[in-house]
């Protein structure tokens, strides 16, 4: 393990979490190569497209909603009615 400075603005957890991050069982993990990088790279793409899917169904909906009741609107007014 490399040699570990703890400076005086860091807390015990902080040096104990700077000599994890520096160990080689994590380095050698997904994120240790290109292809792993790109499997991460592609899942969050997938949620964020899966997020979004439901976000922009409900924005249709909200949409769809909001022109049926100005076209009402525009057609009561239109005829005099309101």
């Amino acid at each position: 393990m490399p040699d570990l400075v703890v400076g005086p603005h860091m807390t015990a957890s902080l040096a104990t979490l700077a000599a994890l991050a520096t160990s080689p069982p994590l380095q050698a993990g997904v994120l240790g190569t290109q292809t792993g990088q790109l499997l991460v790279g592609l899942v969050a793409v997938a949620l964020v497209i899966i997020v979004g899917k439901f976000v922009l169904k409900l924005a249709w909906r909200l949409v769809t909603i909001a022109i049926v009741l100005v076209a009402a609107f525009f057609l009561l007014s239109t005829l005099g009615l309101i």
